[in-house]
């Protein structure tokens, strides 16, 4: 018995039952469908089972990871469906042969769904790319999730216009149509294509990438950028928190990447102390005597001295007066001190720059600045690096017969009232 004659059985049957032609043709496709709908089924699950079993044979035996990934991505399983729908798209013909618009019907949405199933693969292949890609050192930091969602874009725009062309069956690619088209599309679309256009300069121009440390005051960033797709960056903050910055900022708008710091040889230290004014003297030679004492500065202050005494002899100072002539003085011993301290410390990087230095008198004092870096720039590391040199600075400032400023306190003003009383 020939498939098409087997189709007719349950028809036959029922017109020898007394059942009308166009009842019985009814009940018999109703059956045919039914009886195909349970076969596809029971097949597509069947060939989906050795599709995927086969395919994870196949990636355990590979080295590479990329057919792992597409297992997790469900490729096999779309490449089932497809084996079914073929399947299908053969056999109904023969059972819709006399009802050609259910046919047309059934053909319409079967090349629907295998235009969105098509879409799915081509996803799935996608998906899996970018994780392969992600496990590689030369992409780790490159933002592949942009790229994916532009292509899965422009996949499903084509997708959609054969959609279209297959439920309305007019050609959409006309020209009036397409300049419609573009115009909506420019429309609805404009800040994922100023995205796609931010997301390029980014990576052409190795803005920004994924593990960069940035500060972006404007969106309140300050973290590490984890992810950067077409539309947004995602960075985590240090409190753990996260913050959503749109992809077109970063082109458009000023922001702090701290990855210079990171790959260079330390991270910077910047920090002033305030002298006051009033404290810094001229060293009398009891004075000298005293800071003589003190290791780091004991052999400078004599080369130094001998310096000034033969410049003073040559034009002819007069002592009998300080200021006459040249003259230590207890900011200037002090300034070297630091300077020393800092080139013995060994969490400073020696082979960066090392500077004490003096900045312009201000109201509260005179700034000292202490510039270096540290060689560990782990932030917790760093912070303790930079805590233990100013506490040693600080700490240092009376042998120097010299005073911080700080504004009064409470406790200070009522000193100076118990004094003046």
């Amino acid at each position: 018995m020939k498939f098409e004659e087997f189709t007719y059985l349950f028809e036959d049957y029922l017109i020898n039952q007394g059942v009308s032609q166009f009842w019985a043709a009814y009940f018999n496709l109703a059956v045919n469908l039914f009886i195909l709908g349970l076969i596809t089924f029971i097949a597509d699950r069947i060939i989906r089972k050795i599709i995927v079993s086969g395919f994870k044979m196949f990636s355990v035996k590979t080295k590479t990871t990329f057919d792992d990934f597409l297992v997790e991505s469900n490729f096999p399983r779309y490449v089932a469906h497809i084996i079914s729908l073929f399947f299908l798209k053969y056999i109904l013909p023969f059972i819709l042969k006399e009802f050609p618009d259910i046919l047309n019907v059934f053909n319409i949405a079967i090349n629907v769904y295998g235009v969105v199933l098509i879409v799915k693969i081509i996803r799935s292949i996608l998906r899996s790319l970018k994780r392969y890609l992600k496990t590689k050192e030369q992409y780790s930091d490159k933002p592949l999730e942009s790229y994916l969602q532009v292509i899965l874009i422009f996949v499903w725009g084509v997708a959609i216009i054969f959609i279209i062309y297959e439920l309305t069956g007019k050609d959409i690619l006309s020209l009036a149509s397409l300049g419609a088209a573009s115009a909506i599309i420019l429309l609805i679309f404009k800040d994922t294509i100023l995205g796609f256009v931010a997301s390029i300069q980014v990576s052409v121009n190795d803005i920004v990438r994924i593990g960069d440390w940035i500060t972006f005051s404007k969106f309140g960033a300050d973290g590490t950028v984890i992810d950067i797709n077409l539309a947004t960056v995602r960075v985590q903050n240090w409190d753990n928190t996260f913050t959503t910055i749109p992809t077109y900022s970063l082109i458009a708008d000023s922001f702090q990447n701290w990855r210079g710091m990171q790959e260079s040889g330390g991270r910077r230290i910047r920090r002033s102390i305030f002298i006051k004014q009033s404290s810094i003297k001229f060293l009398s030679l009891e004075m000298m005597e005293n800071l003589k004492k003190i290791q780091l500065v004991s052999n400078y202050i004599d080369h130094r001295q001998l310096e000034i005494e033969r410049h003073n002899q040559r034009v002819n100072a007069d002592k009998s007066v300080l200021i006459n002539g040249r003259n230590q003085t207890n900011f200037g011993i002090f300034r070297k001190f630091l300077d020393s301290v800092l080139k013995q410390n060994t969490g400073v990087n020696q082979e960066m720059l090392v500077m004490v230095r003096q900045l312009q008198p201000t109201p509260q004092g005179i700034p000292l600045e202490i510039y270096c870096f540290s060689k560990d720039k782990r932030w917790e590391n760093y912070e303790a690096i930079m805590s233990d040199i100013f506490d040693h600075v600080i700490a240092s400032v009376p042998y120097f017969e010299l005073e911080l400023f700080e504004e009064p306190t409470g406790k200070d003003i009522k000193a100076l009232k118990e004094t003046t009383s």
